[in-house]
């Protein structure tokens, strides 16, 4: 259901899904090929600095976009909408938890109340990406090439634990073997997601400190 959906998650999965480089990505649906993005030459060689300047990089965009997310969402909107949404469910496991029938009857009827201001601040938490996917875009596309390879690290085990085969984190076997594919090695860490690691990691600290958190203390 709606109500028990995690909206931050969300906001933030398709803040990046536009950098997928796997080729089945949102470039991948308008048609474009990746590989056109590789520099073989990059500026910043070797692993160390790759890691940090990209990391700099992706927390940079992160603070970038939470400024702009404090200026076009409703902060107290949202706090309000968030504590009513909480306060709901709060209700509801306590009233399940005791087996107040009656209590339960009475919440499930304001259920599409809350799965109406749940969709809205699904739709308030997208609406900073209107401002800032064209220039993450043309900074990831246009300017990341240009400073450092495609793939920025080896990790020990394979990162791809998101379901489907739409979304990679690390490089699979089958791709590493491919010639025509960016892949040198398996589980090698592609230069994008390390940039998404790198700005989801420090998120919650970002978002302290431009107070845009989506939590509730």
């Amino acid at each position: 259901m709606i109500e028990n959906f995690d909206f931050n998650f969300l906001s933030i999965f398709f803040n990046y899904y536009y950098l997928q480089t796997n080729g089945s990505g949102l470039l991948g649906i308008f048609g474009i090929d990746i590989n056109q993005f590789v520099n073989e030459e990059p500026v910043i060689k070797g692993m160390i600095p790759t890691l940090f300047l990209v990391s700099g990089f992706g927390i940079s965009i992160n603070f970038f976009n939470s400024i702009i997310r404090k200026k076009v969402v409703d902060q107290r909107k949202m706090k309000f909408l968030m504590e009513e949404t909480k306060k709901w469910k709060n209700q509801k496991i306590k009233a399940v938890k005791s087996k107040d029938h009656e209590k339960i009857l009475e919440l499930n009827k304001k259920s599409s109340y809350i799965n109406k201001i749940s969709l809205e601040m699904m739709q308030m938490n997208m609406k900073p990406m209107i401002f800032t996917i064209i220039p993450v875009m043309l900074v990831f596309y246009l300017i990341l090439p240009q400073l450092f390879g495609n793939i920025v690290a080896l990790s020990p085990i394979s990162l791809n634990i998101f379901p489907g085969n739409f979304f990679h984190l690390t490089c699979t076997a089958q791709q590493a073997i491919d010639l025509n594919n960016i892949c040198t090695q398996e589980n090698s860490v592609y230069r994008w997601a390390w940039y998404f690691l790198s700005s989801i990691a420090f998120s919650g600290i970002i978002m302290k400190i431009t107070k845009t958190s989506m939590g509730l203390k």
